[in-house]
């Protein structure tokens, strides 16, 4: 249950506390700690489970909007300190977290106690109730996916924030990465909403397994169903003859979108109940219209139904296009937010101008000795999410009114209004104390100028030149090794007997379905390509911005310039990695290597071709001795006509 004063901004201490009315819980904020002490931290508590009992462990999330010094602690019931968690993480929001594996039953405090703070507010404090036995889990609503109980503001906001965080942890030089997004949430180490509602509902097995545009929408979805969060979504056009994408209709947990219309042979004596209009919803399809349709039927209960929700419902109702709304488009279910520390915080997502979507997982602050850091997971065709380091080479960046309007987004708030939800427009968020962060700064920076800003969001010192070059060669490498892991799948889907695939005609190739979204990868590498270019420039983007680097003493930019250039070259020549070729054998390149072939990678991304030819092995050479596939002459026709829009380092518009 949350925990927190409505005005005041949250951050992820620990995630659970038993459910009280809302006049409840004002009541009993106002016992436990005066609003004048919580009032400039902006302060949320979450325990987990919602209602704790002594078979469950116990978890709290603490969380703070200002960077507040202190450590929080666990007291049982007997007074008694039963665990301590003096590292606070996150900023902003800021949060704690503690676990007790096994909570005796009683009342228990979770206690933030403040460096240096002395009287009344030298310590902030809420109580938890955890029972003898287990408490019945929550219910189903007839009127809603999932019962509504809370409202979204700056605590929910933070404690999702805090909860992404949690979710996507690693260690900065680890490369996380997972088959499904139900690998994470099944984690209970990573996850700590795991069976929050007390129905064991992260241990049945349901399949999550989002793509890159379906990932925000299931992971809003997923928090807003565990904490009793209203949600919704927009049904949006991709875009098209010089226009950005549109969105005309919403739909949400309240009022469900239709399932699709079944063959007209299924709609003859169908009965009037399949005739609906887009303003009421019909019931869900019959077991035979289900079939014909090839959708599964929507099963009865709250997790299965909460299941089919975002695997079928949400899953097959929005799209890239949702992100790359116009800048001012009121109808979108995202807005754009300021280029800030603050803004950019965990459940943040970033659109790019050709359709690729991000989420922020955390951000890291600069120090003396290393740059800022974004961290951000992604979605792939084949399900699998990951994570990324902000950097030119994953987030691209471009100014193009046919393509829409790309960078940083909220999710905007969804609240109920005259008895219904609603989104709230761009006018209320800015009026709004918990948000008022919409801003379309994004939209009037040039391409270098939106790269330049994020420098100094995340490093607002100046960087040691070497070392900052020495992240960017980081970072592509990063990129490369996870184009291993498609190239490999690609490979795996052939020596399983896979056909011969169609390749897409045009702008196509970049947004289909099927074996080509899975396994080709024509937006993946047309971003390394980027990312190459990005490292290859970096010396001179030093000699282009030299006040954004702390310069040797004594040495001038073009000295510092020309040691780059040796340096860069040294150190892509170290960095290896390896990739399986068609006989399951083992082959080594370097980076250098990679940088070297950038003119092959241009007509590398076909998955009919064998791996060999998509690393951009020489005919005739030891490497491509074992390939035994090549994507037939029509398809190489095809790309050869197309290699324009790898080579200019663009994707084409729709049509």
């Amino acid at each position: 249950m949350l925990s927190a004063r409505r005005g005041v901004a949250v951050a992820i201490a620990g995630l659970l506390i038993a459910a009280l009315p809302v006049g409840a819980r004002a009541a009993k904020d106002a016992k436990d700690a005066p609003a004048a002490c919580e009032a400039p931290f902006g302060v949320a508590v979450l325990n987990a489970p919602e209602k704790p009992w002594k078979g469950a462990p116990l978890r709290v999330v603490f969380t703070a909007e200002q960077a507040v010094e202190g450590e929080l602690s666990l007291v049982a019931p007997d007074g008694t300190v039963a665990v301590t968690a003096p590292q606070r993480h996150g900023g902003p929001p800021y949060f704690w977290v503690a676990e007790v594996e096994a909570p005796a039953a009683g009342k228990w405090q979770a206690k933030l106690a403040r460096t240096g703070a002395a009287g009344e507010c030298s310590a902030l404090v809420r109580d938890i109730a955890v029972a003898a036995k287990r408490p019945p889990g929550m219910g189903a609503s007839k009127k809603s996916v999932w019962p509504v109980r809370e409202t979204w503001s700056r605590e929910t906001e933070n404690l999702y924030a805090a909860w992404i965080e949690i979710l996507f942890d690693a260690p900065l030089d680890a490369q996380p990465s997972w088959p499904a997004l139900h690998e994470v949430l099944r984690d209970r180490s990573r996850n700590v909403l795991f069976n929050y509602l007390g129905l064991r509902e992260d241990e049945k097995g349901l399949i999550i397994k989002p793509d890159c545009a379906d990932l925000p929408y299931t992971l809003r979805a997923y928090f807003a169903f565990k904490m009793g969060l209203p949600f919704g979504y927009a049904k949006c056009t991709r875009g098209g003859a010089g226009k950005p994408p549109r969105c005309n209709q919403w739909w949400n947990i309240e009022n469900e979108e239709p399932p699709p219309a079944p063959p007209p042979e299924e709609q003859a004596g169908a009965g009037p109940d399949l005739l609906f209009s887009v303003f009421g919803a019909p019931p869900a399809p019959t077991k035979k219209q289900s079939q014909a349709l090839k959708l599964p039927q929507k099963p009865e209960g709250l997790v299965p139904g909460f299941g089919y929700y975002v695997r079928t419902t949400v899953a097959n109702g929005v799209h890239s296009g949702a992100g790359r709304t116009a800048a001012d488009d009121d109808s979108s279910d995202y807005y754009p937010v300021p280029l800030t520390a603050g803004a950019l915080r965990p459940g943040t997502v970033y659109a790019d101008p050709y359709g690729h979507i991000l989420v922020i997982s955390k951000r890291i602050a600069q120090t003396g000795d290393s740059a800022g850091v974004i961290l951000a997971v992604d979605g792939q065709p084949d399900g699998t999410v990951a994570r990324k380091r902000f950097w030119r080479g994953n987030f691209l960046f471009a100014q193009d009114p046919a393509l829409g309007s790309p960078g940083f987004k909220r999710f905007r708030p969804v609240a109920r209004g005259g008895g219904s939800f609603r989104r709230l427009d761009n006018a209320e968020i800015l009026k709004n104390a918990d948000y008022a962060d919409f801003s379309l700064d994004q939209s009037k920076l040039a391409v270098e100028d939106f790269y330049d800003r994020m420098d100094d969001v995340m490093s607002p010192a100046p960087l040691d030149p070497k070392r900052a070059m020495t992240e960017a060669i980081t970072a592509l490498e990063e990129q490369v090794k996870a184009r291993v892991t498609s190239v490999e799948n690609g490979r795996m889907y052939q020596d399983k007997g896979g056909a011969e695939v169609a390749m897409p005609d045009g702008a196509s190739i970049f947004e289909t379905t099927g074996a080509w979204e899975d396994f080709a990868t024509p937006s993946r590498d047309l971003r390394l390509l980027i990312a190459i270019d990005v490292v290859r420039g970096f010396p001179d983007r030093v000699a282009r911005r030299p006040e954004r680097y702390a310069m040797p003493v004594g040495k001038t930019a073009a000295d510092v310039t020309a040691e780059l250039q040796g340096s860069l070259a040294a150190e892509l020549a170290a960095r290896k990695f390896s990739y399986t070729r068609s006989d399951g054998s083992q082959w080594t390149l370097s980076l250098e290597d990679v940088v070297g072939r950038i003119a092959d990678l241009e007509m590398a991304y076909n998955l009919n071709d064998c791996v060999e030819l998509r690393w951009g092995a020489v005919d005739g050479s030891e490497e491509a001795a074992t390939c035994k596939r090549r994507a037939p002459d029509a398809q190489r026709g095809k790309m050869a006509e197309y290699r324009a829009w790898f080579n200019e380092r663009r994707r084409p518009p729709r049509g």
